[in-house]
């Protein structure tokens, strides 16, 4: 299955487009690694960081998230 194109969703990135309370950004990036409810992401320029993924339990190494303020708020759907 294709992954998905971050780039499609935007230009933010982790280091340059955060929230500063409250631009309303979110980043799209994808899962490096988990780490028990954190996920070690990384964005479409390679910068990384960890966020919390509580919301999805069920997610995996590889799945692309939105995130917002360090928190996954949305799953990215896979081009079909």
């Amino acid at each position: 299955m294709p992954k998905t194109d971050l780039s499609h969703y935007g230009s933010c990135t982790l280091d340059q487009d955060g929230c500063t309370t409250c631009g309303d950004v979110a980043v799209p990036v994808r899962i490096v690694e988990l780490i028990g409810s954190e996920a070690l992401v990384e964005d479409r320029v390679g910068q990384r960081a960890t966020v919390a993924i509580d919301l999805f339990p069920e997610a995996k190494a590889g799945d692309a998230l939105l995130v917002h303020m360090g928190v996954a708020i949305s799953r990215l759907e896979e081009p079909t």
